[in-house]
């Protein structure tokens, strides 16, 4: 249980979070001036410190080298005392475990650096092992140019040891690597350090230059933590030194770690800038949830079109002009890099309207693999009575082209140099111009079934929702019962559902596997706290939708964390509530 680390906000594996002292420090943070080291147990035997509220006291340890048979270390294994302050017990990921302190300091982190493959493996093993809700500190490691890196992986609490070391060494720190002092001719930092004339700059204030960066950098990470933007960040970082690039795609391989940390919904842009854009979670979840999940219902033929610039994509110019030649003939899927593929009732669904991308006119060789395999997924799990490619040439008529030679499929083309070309929209509306219109109705039920799909599961948009009655206008629908209750409501910024409890008590009567936080004997307010968290299922992330039960009250709400961290953390708060009733 930790006493003095509380995370008060995620950004995937990064967080936000409070080191609890007389002076409160947020974290990702440095705590070079606040770390007392009772010291290695290897020397000789120390006494257990009484501890201090106002330092983080590092139990006596045995640090052991990678490599270290289990055996020997189980040998001399440290028996860790609980302390009247905050605490951290040195560990390697090998025995790393709950100890009851709040936090934890990886032993073995400067061996680790130098090697991607088994950085992140460490690291991950590491935190996966420890309490969710402690700290994870990482001595002699942290640079200007890494601490994105780490705090993306997890790390919380860092030294200026090594770059303080390396200002010593003649070794000027920056964002984008290091330089020898000597190769310098003009100082390109304005720090308090390097207010002074180039040939008076020592190693002395190239030491201080150096923790400076590093504490500005740090500001700047938790800025984009609190944006929901640090992966954007970590991407341009990362092409600054090959060792970052190597850990971020790594990391990307261990996608179950991460999307179990990563939120399912946010109003955060997300940045596609290279090709390392198509391995994040979101793209990553987003795929997969819709050519596993999602269900064509319309009888249309499908019009595959190009994305467009302005999201949502049905209120850009070019989408309008492909309704307006469409007219409710057809079932509208959009092409996009680096999305895959977006129907059209999911177009206002995380991250769908929420990207923007580089566009030079040319895809790369991975976008157009990654594309047309959404699209074959897609394709290959729905069926339609015509398919029709409203793209242009090149990289969508590429990928087209693709999937017609996979699936043995016959895909009709209506563009003549440019989608928004008269001739073009003219080809288009003949095209489809035999095929029955659907109503209005039907694009409003079939967008909440296909929300549903996406966000509870499988089959769930007929299982929730199998008959009702839909209000308010698109893209703020509201979902009634036959007769007239409330159920949902679609939430624009989003592109989910927000249940009532009326729809809370659907969704656990139903066959759909609930999300579900058990509590204590108590009626929330607001927020449900961890700490009166008794149970959660696993597979709730951040942002889910929640049923919240217990003796005394039945409520839904959207998850602040994941179950399993619900579980573990003693802290922070485990879900906000919506509406709540009393049982």
């Amino acid at each position: 249980m930790t006493d003095y680390f509380e995370v008060h906000e995620r950004d995937g594996a990064a967080r936000l979070a409070e080191l609890r002292l007389p002076e409160s420090r947020e974290t990702p943070a440095l705590v070079d001036d606040v770390r007392e080291d009772a010291g290695s147990l290897w020397a000789r035997e120390r006494e257990v410190p009484a501890g201090e509220e106002s330092a983080l006291t590092i139990l006596p340890h045995r640090a052991f080298p990678g490599g270290t048979p289990d055996e020997v270390q189980e040998a001399f294994a440290v028996d860790y005392p609980d302390l009247d302050g905050p605490s951290a017990a040195v560990v390697s990921p090998e025995t790393a475990d709950d100890y009851g302190t709040d936090a934890y300091v990886l032993s073995n982190a400067q061996e680790l650096a130098g090697h991607a493959r088994a950085f992140v493996e460490g690291l991950i093993d590491t935190r996966e092992s420890i309490p969710a809700d402690a700290g994870l500190y990482l001595s002699g490691v942290a640079t200007p140019a890494n601490v994105s890196i780490l705090a993306y992986a997890g790390v919380d609490l860092l030294d200026a040891d090594h770059a303080v070391v390396k200002g010593t060494q003649g070794k000027y720190l920056t964002t984008d690597g290091e330089r020898f002092l000597e190769d310098i001719e003009e100082l390109p930092c304005s720090c308090p350090a390097c207010q002074v004339p180039r040939e008076e700059f020592g190693r002395e204030d190239c030491a201080a230059h150096n923790e400076h960066a590093l504490q500005t950098e740090l500001r700047r990470v938790r800025r984009r933590i609190r944006e929901g933007r640090l992966r954007d960040y970590v991407e341009g970082q990362a092409r600054h030194e090959q060792w970052h690039t190597a850990v971020m795609r790594r990391l990307d391989q261990q996608y179950g770690h991460l999307e179990q940390r990563t939120p399912v919904v946010r109003q955060a842009e997300l940045t596609a800038a290279t090709d390392d854009t198509l391995n994040r979670v979101e793209i990553q979840r987003f795929a997969e949830r819709v050519t596993t999940r999602y269900q064509n219902r319309f009888d249309n033929p499908l019009v595959l079109v190009p994305c467009s610039a302005r999201k949502p994509y049905s209120e850009s110019q070019s989408h309008g002009q492909f309704h307006d030649a469409i007219q409710f003939r057809a079932h509208t899927v959009s092409m996009t890099s680096p999305i895959g593929v977006v129907p059209q009732e999911l177009e206002l669904t995380y991250p769908a309207q929420h990207y923007d991308t580089v566009v030079t006119g040319e895809w790369t060789p991975t976008e157009r693999e990654f594309v047309a395999n959404v699209l074959e997924a897609y394709l290959d799990r729905n069926d339609y009575p015509r398919i029709v490619a409203h793209v242009p040439e090149g990289g969508y008529r590429d990928i087209c082209e693709r999937v017609e030679d996979s699936l043995g499929l016959d895909f009709e083309y209506t563009v003549v140099d440019h989608p928004t070309a008269t001739e073009s929209l003219s080809n288009l509306a003949s095209t489809v111009s035999d095929a029955l219109k659907y109503s209005k109705r039907e694009r409003q039920h079939n967008t909440i079934r296909a929300v549903a799909d996406y966000q509870f599961g499988e089959g769930a948009g007929d299982e929730l929702f199998g008959e009702f009655r839909t209000g308010a206008r698109y893209p703020k629908l509201r979902v009634n019962s036959n007769d007239g209750e409330q159920l949902a409501m679609l939430v624009a910024q989003y592109g989910v559902l927000s249940l009532t409890l009326a729809g809370a008590r659907r969704w656990v009567d139903s066959d759909v596997p609930t999300k579900q936080i058990e509590i204590d004997g108590f009626v929330p307010h607001g927020s449900v706290l961890a700490p009166g968290v008794r149970d959660a299922s696993p597979e709730i992330r951040p942002g889910d939708e929640v049923v919240i039960e217990g003796p005394k009250a039945f409520a839904i709400g959207r998850a602040n964390m994941s179950g399993p961290a619900m579980v573990e953390s003693s802290r922070g708060i485990a879900s906000s509530v919506r509406h709540v009733t009393e049982q």
